[in-house]
């Protein structure tokens, strides 16, 4: 593969990251992911940067997640790479919504770390931070 060939993998990779959260499709979302991630929404959360599993990042998103409706959309790509690890940062918009119509948005920038294997490309870190929210935070289980 040529390095614009691998960089068009790296942005439809991250497409296919955000699109699952918004289609709950769990199984998609975790085939984006190394076998483990280093993870830190401290901006959001206020937790400590960790170093979990696919399976229970999955796990965290779906029970924080399954009530909501939600739309992400990620924007302003850019990807470095260099052999098989690489970084993308991406601009990124939460939207949030609740049954009753309350919503949480949260403004925010992403750097992705990316790793390939197997010919196949994954998030191995993810990194938020957060430029505003807008809404109620109670809304959403992982906010602070």
């Amino acid at each position: 593969m040529t390095e614009l060939e691998d960089a068009f993998s790296v942005q439809q990779l991250i497409a296919r990251f955000a699109n699952s959260f918004d289609a709950k499709a769990w199984e998609t979302l975790a085939a984006c992911l190394a076998s483990t991630v280093y993870t830190d929404y401290s901006d959001l959360r206020g937790t400590a940067p960790e170093t979990i599993s696919r399976e229970q990042f999955v796990e965290l998103r779906r029970t924080a997640l399954e009530l909501l409706k939600t739309h992400h959309l990620a924007g302003n790509v850019e990807i470095q790479l260099d052999g098989a690890r690489g970084v993308a940062r991406v601009s990124m918009v939460i939207h949030r919504r609740g049954s009753a119509g309350d919503f949480f948005d949260t403004h925010c920038f992403y750097e992705l770390g990316v790793e390939k294997t197997a010919q196949q490309w994954a998030i191995s870190s993810i990194v938020q931070k957060v430029l505003w929210n807008d809404g109620q935070t109670a809304i959403h289980p992982g906010a602070r």
